[in-house]
């Protein structure tokens, strides 16, 4: 049963230097005519996949709040009149700080939007500049007042640590400053340098300073530690947050549940199909403009593959992994299915496991990637 709806915005005014997700420069782009084409693709998704109650939305991107009021508003509007949804929906905008006028921030509360996601990244101005940012910290202080004074009770904030430059103690800072929000969720992201970005042709040429793998370790210590002491409960590797008010949306992902994907390049997980959209936006177009979905690339997840993703998505959660569920799921015994890999992990204080779940241990999480990969290629289907 599909519970969820990802739709993704691929405008931005500003590109920043660490960012490669599906993003176009907005000056110039066929906004009202992409708004439109995914509206489309929403009618004929659901023609396909019949879904009776969705319980997250989240519109991602991009910059969904780089849409003025009025293609906001035909955003909002599409998103409500296609998808099926009741009062109790968590209903997610993401927004740049410094993007959100009052105006627009009525908008999206008008429309049923209840949860806030700001990308921040850090406090630290000079940081800010240097990794592409067009805002400042007290942009972020003005833009969650006038959330708060429009009705949001639910944000969050994105931050990013091991930037270019940074130090544990301009990582303090931010925390600190952080904290005087009084919001109820934080995500905290180590930066990961990719391909076809601009930190990643400063890289090859050598003039990127991180701060290596050791300093990078003691951040996320630092993080982990710090939020613990502010009362913010950590639910999964990268992400905190007051009792009740943990993502209901990304823990779709981590649970390994179904999801429909909206817009160019947005992924989604149907039927046991993994499925990604066409980026450029022009053949995304394309492709609903001749009534049909705008698919690029689908793949049918085996049963061993649901098995694998089933372990190393649920072990970014801090509960783990059910061993009850996963017998629910799949009629095997993950204890015995990998009982050589989580032998090996126990051995090195990477997991801890019970009858009753798998979990990664502290050190264990500091090295999430490689308990994942444990459990690649082990079972058959």
């Amino acid at each position: 049963m599909i519970k969820s709806a990802y739709i993704h915005i691929p405008f931005c005014e500003h590109i920043c230097h660490y960012c490669d997700f599906n993003k176009v420069f907005l000056k110039g782009q066929p906004v009202n005519e992409y708004l439109q084409a995914m509206d489309e693709e929403m009618k004929l998704s659901l023609a396909a996949y019949p879904a009776t109650k969705l319980e997250t939305i989240f519109v991602g991107g991009g910059t969904p709040t780089s849409l003025n009021e009025k293609q906001l508003s035909q955003l909002c509007e599409s998103i409500t009149r296609r998808l099926p949804a009741d009062g109790q929906v968590e209903f997610t905008f993401e927004a740049n700080p410094g993007d959100l006028s009052k105006e627009k921030l009525a908008i999206m509360k008008q429309a049923g939007v209840n949860r806030l996601s700001l990308g921040v990244q850090t406090f630290n101005d000079e940081l800010l500049k240097s990794i592409g940012r067009v805002h400042r910290a007290s942009d972020v202080f003005r833009t969650v007042e006038h959330a708060k004074a429009a009705g949001f009770e639910n944000i969050s904030i994105d931050l990013i640590y091991s930037l270019p430059g940074q130090t544990l103690t301009d990582l303090k800072e931010t925390l600190q400053q952080a904290y005087t929000l009084d919001i109820s969720h934080y995500s905290g992201y180590s930066l990961i340098i990719e391909p076809k970005t601009v930190f990643y042709n400063l890289m090859r040429k050598g003039k990127l300073p991180t701060p290596g793998e050791d300093i990078e370790a003691a951040m996320y210590e630092l993080v982990m530690e710090e939020m613990d002491r502010h009362g913010f409960v950590q639910y999964e590797i990268s992400n905190f947050a007051k009792p009740g008010f943990e993502s209901k949306h990304n823990l779709t992902y981590w649970n390994n549940e179904e999801y429909f994907g909206f817009g160019a390049g947005a992924h989604s997980y149907i039927d046991g199909w993994r499925r990604s959209n066409s980026g450029p936006l022009k053949k995304y177009m394309e492709h609903i403009a001749n009534g049909v979905l705008p698919v690029f690339e689908e793949h049918h997840v085996s049963r061993a593959e649901k098995m694998e993703e089933e372990m190393f998505l649920g072990l970014r959660k801090n509960e783990g992994v059910s061993v009850m569920k996963f017998i629910e799921k799949f009629q095997e015994d993950p204890l015995k299915l990998y009982e050589n890999q989580l032998n090996d992990l126990i051995e090195k204080g990477w997991i801890n496991v019970s009858e009753n779940a798998m979990k990664l241990t502290k050190k264990g999480r500091l090295l999430g990637n490689e308990v994942f990969q444990s459990f690649l290629g082990v079972s058959n289907d």
